[in-house]
């Protein structure tokens, strides 16, 4: 995966994209579920374009003080904010983004983990991943939106509340495969593209189908950009066939750029 990954990083150099005339520093808010399709990517923009993209990390939503809402309500600044569908619906409704700049950038299946060198069970079934998570001796999940799902909705799909409410924890700020790499946990929830990147861990798999929840990824540019068109800029290459094939390698889903915002944006 990783020399296809190189292979269309490579071809995507040869794409012009707008030129500027000063170089300018885009400041891109973001949540872990495309950040790691957005490092990939960011060499290829910068040469293209010639200007720069400052990552600013944090989760799309939560009381915590680096989540995106949070950063924007107490005055930080951002050209382009990048997270759950549904928190960047929230962020519209507010009036802190561009009206018309929303761009959908890709569908985020949950995945697990377990510690490198651990046996890997089975989840590929309801059954399997059912008896997997009864047997396991503690669970983690993100603070994010598939946190949010694994702790209030898949737990109750599988007929398993009760039993893991006391070994099941959520992880804050970090990624889950770092706490399980470390042995914290025996095995971790978390989108797939934030599972990838992190070493120690072995990856399991995707949820079974029948109790999937797929998170929408989507970016706009703020309403007090300092480079709005540059901003719309990134978006629009982030959308684009070339840069999707590296989005899709990270572990994502691609989707039309126009397509709606779906219902599994928001834990029913």
């Amino acid at each position: 995966m990783h020399k296809r990954m190189t292979t269309w990083i490579a071809a995507l150099t040869l794409l012009p994209l707008s030129s500027v005339a000063l170089a300018q520093e885009i400041t891109v808010m973001i949540s872990g579920g495309f950040k790691a399709a957005l490092e990939q990517l960011r060499p290829v923009y910068e040469t293209q374009s010639g200007n720069q993209i400052v990552i600013v990390p944090g989760p799309s939503m939560g009381k915590t003080p680096q989540a995106i809402p949070n950063r924007l309500a107490r005055g930080e600044k951002a050209d382009v904010v990048i997270m759950v569908g549904d928190a960047l619906t929230s962020l519209e409704k507010a009036g802190r983004t561009a009206p018309g700049s929303r761009t959908e950038l890709a569908d985020s299946p949950i995945g697990m983990v377990v510690k490198q060198g651990a046996p890997v069970p089975a989840i590929n079934t309801p059954d399997a991943l059912r008896q997997t998570l009864l047997q396991a001796r503690s669970i983690a999940y993100s603070d994010s939106a598939s946190g949010r799902y694994v702790s209030t909705a898949l737990f109750k799909k599988l007929g398993i509340e009760a039993q893991v409410e006391t070994r099941a924890r959520m992880v804050e700020r970090i990624p889950v495969a770092s706490e399980v790499a470390k042995g914290k946990y025996a095995v971790g929830f978390q989108q797939v593209s934030e599972l990838l990147p992190e070493p120690g861990v072995t990856f399991v798999g995707e949820l079974p189908d029948s109790v999937q929840y797929i998170t929408r990824f989507a970016g706009a540019v703020t309403n007090n950009a300092a480079h709005a068109a540059e901003g719309r800029a990134l978006l629009a290459f982030l959308a684009s066939p070339d840069a999707q094939k590296v989005v899709r390698a990270t572990g994502m889903r691609s989707v039309a750029q126009k397509a709606p915002v779906r219902l599994a944006d928001t834990v029913q």
